[in-house]
This record gives C-alpha cells, sequence and structure tokens, in this order.
C-alpha cells in the first residue's frame, strides 16, 4: 500500500515538474511595437484613439500584453515631424501609423523598411507621392485615404442647398497644407457649376484668422467653406466663434467644429477610419506586406448640423438638408 502511495506522489511530483519546466521553457508572446505619429496634438487618450485601441482588442492586440505604443505629435509644428519620425525609427518599431498628410511624408522620407499605415490624408495620396497606386501601393506604405478634397464640391452644394440665393462663398485654405491647397484647386469647378463665385481666404498662421474673415465679409461673401487642415482644426473653437461674429453660415470638413457651436460639417466617418487603420495594423503584424494591401477609400460619411447655431444666425435649415444629417445637435 505505501509503495502504491509513494508511486502515485512520484508521479504526481514528474508531472508537476514537467509541466512548470514547460511552462518555464514556453517562449513568451512577442510584444510588437507600434509607433503612432501626428501632425497636430496626440491622439493618444481621444475618443478617436480609444476606438483605435479597441479595434485592435477586438483583433487579439491589447497594449501592455502583445503590444506597445510609442506615440509623437509635432503639435501643428510642421517642422517638427521629420525629427519625430526619426525618433521613431530609431526605437525598433515594428509598424508606424501616421495621420494627415504631412505625417505620412515625413515617415515615407524616414524609412524604407518599416511598414507604415497612413490615415486622414487630405491630399490624393499617389500626387503626394507616398503610393504608386491605390490597388498596388508599392513600397512599404499603405492605409487609408479621406478623400477630403474632393468632398470640398459636396459642401459647396450643400451649402447652396441650404441657403438657396447663395452667391458668393468665402473658402478657407492653407497653402502651405497639401491637402488643402488641393481642396482649393478641386472646390473651383463645383463652385462654377452652382454658380458660386469663391473668395480666397488664404491663411497659413493662427494670427491672421481675424483679418481673414475682415476681408471675406468685406468683399461680400455671405457663407464660409472651411478644408481640412491642421491650422484649422487646432483653432476650431476660434473659427467658429469668428463665424458667429461675422454671422457666415459655414461648413466644415471635420464634425468637431460642430461639436464647438460650428453650422454644419460634411466629413469621412473618422469612428469608422479609426477603426479600419486598426485593421490594416493587425494584418501587418501577422505578416501582410504594406505593399499588397490595396489603399482604402471612405465608404462611410457623416452630415452633423447644429440647429442651436442656425437659429443663433436666424437661418433655417431646409427639410429636405435636415432630413439628410446623421447627427443634429438642437
Amino acid at each position: 500500500m505505501k509503495q502504491k502511495v509513494l508511486g502515485v506522489v512520484l508521479t504526481v511530483g514528474v508531472l508537476f515538474f514537467t509541466s512548470s519546466f514547460s511552462a518555464r521553457g514556453q517562449p513568451q508572446a512577442k510584444l510588437s511595437k507600434i509607433g503612432w505619429l501626428d501632425s497636430g496634438p496626440t491622439v493618444r487618450g481621444t475618443m478617436l484613439g480609444e476606438l483605435f485601441l479597441l479595434r485592435l482588442r477586438e483583433l487579439g492586440y491589447v497594449e501592455g500584453k502583445n503590444i506597445t505604443i510609442e506615440y509623437r505629435s509635432a503639435d501643428d509644428k510642421l517642422d517638427r515631424l521629420t525629427a519625430l519620425a526619426g525618433e521613431l525609427v530609431r526605437l525598433n518599431i515594428d509598424v508606424l501609423v501616421t495621420s494627415t498628410t504631412p505625417a505620412a511624408i515625413a515617415a515615407k522620407n524616414a524609412t524604407e523598411t518599416i511598414p507604415i499605415v497612413f490615415m486622414l490624408l487630405a491630399a490624393d495620396p499617389v500626387e503626394a507621392g507616398l503610393i504608386e497606386s491605390l490597388a498596388r501601393p508599392g513600397r512599404n506604405i499603405t492605409g487609408l485615404t479621406n478623400v477630403a478634397a474632393e468632398l470640398g464640391g459636396k459642401r459647396l452644394e450643400l451649402l447652396k442647398e441650404t441657403i438657396p440665393k447663395l452667391t458668393r462663398v468665402a473658402l478657407l485654405w492653407d497653402p502651405q497644407n497639401s491637402g488643402s491647397v488641393q481642396a482649393w484647386k478641386e472646390s473651383q469647378s463645383p463652385a462654377r457649376q452652382l454658380g458660386l463665385q469663391l473668395h480666397s481666404m488664404e491663411v497659413s498662421s493662427a494670427d491672421k484668422f481675424e483679418a481673414a474673415f475682415k476681408d471675406a465679409t468685406k468683399a461680400g461673401s455671405s457663407a464660409l467653406a472651411v478644408t481640412p487642415m491642421i491650422l484649422a482644426t487646432s483653432n476650431r473653437k476660434r473659427i467658429v466663434e469668428l463665424a458667429a461674429e461675422t454671422r457666415l453660415p459655414a461648413i466644415y470638413a471635420r464634425k468637431e467644429f460642430v461639436e464647438s457651436g460650428g453650422l454644419m460639417s460634411y466629413s469621412t466617418d473618422l469612428d469608422d477610419h479609426y477603426r479600419r487603420a486598426a485593421m490594416y495594423v493587425a494584418k501587418i503584424l501577422q505578416g501582410a506586406k504594406p505593399a499588397d494591401l490595396p489603399v482604402e477609400q471612405p465608404t462611410k460619411f457623416e452630415l452633423v448640423i447644429n440647429l442651436k447655431t442656425a437659429k443663433q444666425i436666424s437661418l433655417t435649415i431646409p427639410p429636405n438638408v435636415l432630413a439628410r444629417a446623421d447627427k443634429v445637435v438642437r
């Protein structure tokens, strides 16, 4: 009986030792390192940043468990992007995520080997020299474009539908931002088709906004369209205030403007944009090559309208426009 008990104890001990040794001998899951480069304020801790992390978790990548993220932001000082991109590259990251065209260009110039996933591109990625084609990006870079420049015509159309007698629109753009420049150019033809004259509100620094608005009203502009530009996004509260002071009905390229009190916005659905960017990152971490991942264009768009702001400037939003809104602030 004692021999039998001793045999069981020895067997259990051997199994425990074997399993313990096996567990210690198992290689730990690789901790992949993601770099994130922002042109403006960091996305870290924002709702969009959290959406990106949530989608990664759904795909099996959890921060602190099998991935780590290094964030760098230029805080609107675009001349810092080159140094920040180089800093991330030296950290031996596995994939580099960029937001906005300037950040993507800085990343492309910093590395020819580390996979890059770009997003929030206002400029055409082919024209910007980032990729060879949407279907076959080539090189080490791919991602999502938000066709922001091409949406300029749609924004003018919405302004015209909202204000049928509209004839002159001020267009706010930044000559130092390639996406904004493209949006200015892309707006010319739709404006002519809609019978609209465009007043150029050319602004490249925050201290010029007030003067630009004064010039726009002096020129007889009765509405405002804002192109996608980092300078405007970072100063959206001031722009919204100036639009209210000059009583210019305005349409923007980001819903954050409307949430800050702007009248209306028409843009890519950014929530969907960030989720899909996470899917690109997951595919690359699983071994996919950026050159083989086609660049995606947006499939979801958002029209957001602020009725409080409309009331403040004595503007009635036509029912046919209001019915198309995805979100209404009352």
